[in-house]
């Protein structure tokens, strides 16, 4: 035995000496000490039996009616097809790309997936025998010749290839940029940069920090703009992404024995951030900073809130936050222009989830409370989402409700409190789900009851499956400010935003943008509001003027760009926003884009909506609810103090309610005295 370790047997192939006489016996004489042999064999292998060959490729064949069974035993060994002196690596099915016309064909499309076809990876000595199905064996040198028995194929796809460097470029600067980069082969197997995975994980938690997208069958490796990739030779088909204002590139390269460098040219199509917009996502997790800073920058992010946490016992990226650092800020001898900062996500089961950003000082603590799944078994309700929240503002913060409205059940304390600056939009890891209309239905329920705050975006990012970035918030520092994370937080709590899977857009409202408020006089009148949309990845449908949560006006769009002004009359207090929907030719049609709204205050007429203001009443007393009932209750004078908050955010509201003439039933709580 080894201490601290399991048995280990060592082994060693010994070369007969007399290759021309017969082995009749074998004696061990140990020089010193003792010996133990577990176990001996002969063989007539024709080179070293302990040494195999690189690690290859081969496309397996299955019969007809034939299903693969992808699962292993407990050696790490398919049912199907084994080898004797060798290892099966992997073995998934083959991806059949649009190679013919991969250059005209759009970025992140997903591969088919082959029938019948396996690709397999294997290392092997070259005596090795494939073990198939049904007792069928095929030697592993006959691959290169291609070998067929009772319905089971294997072919080799061939072991010539060639390091090569692949470098990205900014067409505009000439200076190497980061990127994501797929690059497949003939075969449609991925081709990883030499430091990235082979076969990423895509799994939660696992596998972040090799800066790796799993797109579904579609991996991706984000590069610092200039990577060592090994190559088959032959054609090799490439796609690099930049983002929504870089122009998708999809190439294909001839690879020869003399190729060295294959250099891609990524041309800026569009210059939001000339403008004074920048971007971000509000929700990222367990990515190390300079991972996310990599990750940003190849998906043109200008902040990654990269967001620590609690998961039952386990807590995430709390080492990472210092309550001051601003990765990748000039003072921090960054560039200024790619800032990575560390807040959290506190978080209860029930009453929801807030995201702090850029607060300052100590961490907010407790993470996350009232038990499973979010914190420990046992922990008790001991403190409101709406006073993490407080406490966030106190320490100079940004107040975000996450993946808005759920989970929902205390937002509307919050919102009723003024506590929270923005509401997420959040992709997750579908590319295509677009802004949720029922977040946007919830969103519209406090905007008609005049509680104006901004829309981010963010993915939530837990996985390889997630990209930074899939939906990502714009916000517009004035000409006057510099970028930095400060200026970009102030940019949110004024408003200044849009969301967007895609399509960038402007929207003015008499000259003011988003976030701005105007006063009309008591007779109301008309307004001009004036857009611009374009968008270089996802092809626009449609824009909509969304006035007061309806749709006032509408345009087709059938082009990368459009603009338009529409006189709108205005004859109560309203908001106004801009909607974008657009569609890839082989997905439904999705809500792309939304802008925060513009305000116009008409005097004497005040934003409310009795229908939507009794829906949010009743959200509020469902939180004193659970924490009155089955919520894990905290010691008294705890309980006491956070049943105030949630009493005066319902008082709050009551009293509006019956100000302006809504007279509406009580639960017992709750009645009039």
């Amino acid at each position: 035995m080894i201490e601290g370790g399991p048995w280990n047997n060592y082994v060693w192939a010994l070369e007969n000496p007399y290759p021309d006489k017969t082995i009749r016996a074998v004696r061990f004489e140990p020089a010193s000490g003792a010996m133990i042999v577990s176990g001996l064999a002969a063989g007539d292998a024709t080179s070293m039996p302990l040494r195999w060959q690189a690690r290859r490729k081969a496309v397996l064949g299955l019969p007809e009616g034939v299903e693969f069974d992808s699962s292993m035993d407990e050696f790490g060994q398919f049912g199907q097809i084994q080898l004797d002196l060798g290892q099966v690596i992997s073995a998934v099915p083959r991806l059949i790309y649009p190679d013919d016309e991969w250059s005209a064909t759009r970025h992140n499309l997903q591969p088919l997936r082959s029938p019948n076809e396996m690709f397999v990876e294997y290392s092997a000595h070259p005596d090795a025998v494939f073990h198939l199905a049904g007792g069928v064996r095929i030697p592993a040198a006959d691959l290169d010749r291609s070998s067929s028995k009772n319905g089971w194929s294997l072919c080799s796809i061939g072991t010539r290839r060639k390091r090569i460097i692949i470098k990205v470029i900014d067409e505009l600067t000439g200076r190497i940029t980061p990127a994501k980069l797929h690059v497949h082969g003939p075969y449609g197997d991925y081709l990883a940069p030499l430091d990235h995975h082979r076969i990423p994980n895509p799994r939660w938690y696992e596998g972040l920090d090799g800066a790796d997208l799993v797109h579904g069958d579609h991996v991706c490796a984000y590069i610092p703009g200039e990577t060592t990739i090994e190559v088959p030779l032959g054609a090799i088909h490439i796609e690099v992404t930049k983002g929504f204002e870089f122009e998708p590139v999809r190439q294909t390269f001839e690879v020869n024995s003399l190729t060295d460098v294959v250099t891609i040219e990524l041309g800026r199509r569009l210059n939001w951030r000339e403008r004074g917009w920048v971007t971000a996502d509000t929700h990222v997790h367990f990515l190390s900073p300079a991972t996310a800073m990599l990750e940003g920058a190849a998906e043109g992010i200008n902040v990654i809130n990269l967001l620590a946490s609690q998961w039952g016992e386990m807590m995430t990226n709390v080492g990472d936050f210092d309550g001051k650092s601003t990765y990748g800020s000039k003072e921090a001898g960054g560039d200024g222009e790619h800032l990575v900062r560390v807040g959290t996500e506190n978080r209860q089961r029930i009453l929801g989830h807030i995201s702090l950003l850029g607060y300052k000082g100590n961490i907010i603590t407790p993470l996350c409370a009232g038990g499973p799944n979010e914190s420990a078994i046992g922990d008790p309700v001991d403190i409101l989402v709406t006073e993490w929240a407080e406490r966030c503002r106190e320490q100079g913060g940004l107040v975000v409700l996450p993946h808005f409205p759920d989970p929902r059940l205390e937002s509307a304390a919050t919102y009723v409190l003024r506590k929270a600056d923005a509401v997420e939009m959040c992709s997750l890891s579908d590319f295509y789900a677009g802004i949720d209309p029922y977040t946007l239905s919830d969103w519209y329920r406090y905007l008609n009851n005049g509680y104006f705050v901004a829309a981010v975006g963010g993915t939530d990012k837990m996985s390889a499956e997630f990209a930074v970035g899939t939906v990502r918030t714009y916000a517009r520092i004035p000409p006057d400010q510099e970028f930095s994370y400060e200026t970009w937080m102030d940019a949110v709590r004024s408003s200044r935003t849009f969301v967007t899977y895609g399509p960038l857009m402007e929207l003015s409202v008499e000259g003011q943008g988003v976030g701005s408020r105007l006063d009309l006089a008591a007779s109301g009148g008309t307004v001009n509001v004036s857009w611009e949309v374009a968008s270089v990845t996802v092809p626009m449908t449609e824009v909509q003027l969304i006035v007061n949560g309806m749709v006032r006006e509408s345009r087709k769009i059938r082009k990368d760009k459009d603009s338009g002004c529409w006189p709108i009359s205005i004859d109560r207090s309203s908001w106004i926003a801009l909607l974008v929907r657009a569609k890839y030719p082989d997905k439904p049609q999705m809500i792309a884009a939304h802008s925060s709204p513009v305000a116009v205050n008409v005097s004497g007429s005040e934003l409310f909506s009795a229908t939507d203001a009794l829906t949010i009443l009743e959200q509020i007393e469902g939180a004193m609810a659970y924490v009155d009932t089955i919520g894990t209750r905290a010691e008294t004078e705890r309980y006491k103090a956070m049943r105030m908050v949630l009493e005066s955010a319902h008082r709050r509201l009551h009293n509006r309610m019956h100000e302006l003439g809504l007279d509406h039933g009580h639960i017992t709580r709750h009645h009039h005295h």
